[in-house]
């Protein structure tokens, strides 16, 4: 099946577990992977008929913006279920989001969380 893939989407936002993580802000990466048939769009070269990247882009935007949230966990699930509710000729979509250096001992570079739509 044919994919669409956008990695690296960059935040800052403010979610997280501890108090001074939503006061400060994190920064985030998101990777994005539409399954949707090219075909169509490849032959008629069009964009109206494939995945607008600056649209998907947007919708993350807005869940990254949205209420602060203490787990990517909850970041995943929202972007998730705003994506395909955005895409509707989508037939699988899969989100990634990793927290940047999050505050823990030892340090890492960054947590992730990755699931799949539909459920």
């Amino acid at each position: 099946m044919d994919c669409i893939t956008i990695k690296n989407l960059q935040f800052r936002g403010y979610h997280g577990y501890f108090p001074e993580e939503r006061r400060n802000g994190n920064d985030f990466e998101v990777d994005i992977t539409v399954w949707v048939p090219l075909d169509r769009p490849a032959r008629n070269d069009d964009l109206s008929q494939t995945v607008d990247y600056s649209l998907v882009a947007g919708t993350v935007q807005k869940v990254m913006d949205g209420d602060s949230v203490k787990l990517i966990e909850s970041l995943l699930y929202k972007t998730g279920e705003a994506l395909i509710d955005s895409l509707p000729e989508a037939r699988k979509i899969e989100v990634a989001i990793r927290k940047l250096h999050p505050p823990m001992s030892p340090s890492c570079e960054y947590t992730e969380v990755r699931s799949q739509w539909p459920k």
